[in-house]
């Protein structure tokens, strides 16, 4: 198996735009590589969130801060479009995304799996290619009880300790969620030990992407 470093050879990543469609998506997907790239230097970062209320809100920025937390530069961008109806409001999500790209160039996105079957995931997803089309570009995943778990190709890894760090920031961040029954330290620490077992990672933990293309 050939190992790229997670910054891709000597370029570092030092702008990263995170996009989720609601408040603990972009932690629930991708909370581990935020953990990796800002221990790695981290220089800028635009984080943004489609749909929210005010106490979500709230939450999200909180979010935002433990897991940026040693980063450079952060923009964190919450809007409040209609949680489950984003597909309806594609031109007004559209217009947001187009003002991200005339004020940030990012050298790696973050957004939703193309496949991931909850609505308002998939648009975000579409206008995220839509958008970047000039970006490397990872999708990660959000379990769910759809079952649209798929075979990752792209994998972050990290040892268990990064993993339980993980884990506690999307708990201790997101206390409106706690009566959701998938909203666990099991349901973390274990679909990130099921992708650290696929990717054989050193540390016995691993993130999973979905990368449709990359240039080298």
């Amino acid at each position: 198996m050939l190992r790229l470093p997670l910054m891709g050879g000597t370029r570092q990543v030092g702008r990263l735009l995170c996009l989720g469609a609601h408040c603990d998506d972009i932690e629930i997907g991708c909370g581990g590589a935020l953990l990796r790239l800002v221990e790695e230097g981290l220089a800028e970062v635009t984080w943004v969130v489609f749909s929210s209320d005010e106490k979500r809100a709230a939450e999200a920025r909180a979010g935002a801060e433990f897991f940026l937390a040693g980063a450079g530069r952060r923009n964190v961008i919450i809007h409040s479009f209609r949680d489950g109806y984003l597909p309806q409001a594609w031109s007004e999500v559209k217009d947001a995304c187009e003002r991200i790209k005339r004020e940030f160039t990012p050298d790696l996105v973050f957004t939703h799996y193309r496949h991931d079957l909850h609505q308002d995931h998939r648009i975000v997803s579409e206008l995220t290619w839509n958008t970047f089309r000039d970006h490397l570009i990872l999708e990660y995943e959000i379990p769910k009880y759809d079952g649209d778990m798929g075979n990752p190709n792209f994998f972050v890894c990290m040892d268990e300790t990064m993993a339980k760090r993980k884990a506690e920031g999307i708990l201790s961040c997101y206390k409106s969620q706690a009566d959701k029954p998938w909203m666990d330290e099991q349901t973390f620490l274990s679909l990130l030990r099921l992708r650290g077992v696929e990717s054989n990672a050193h540390g016995r933990f691993a993130e999973a992407f979905y990368c449709r293309k990359m240039a080298i």
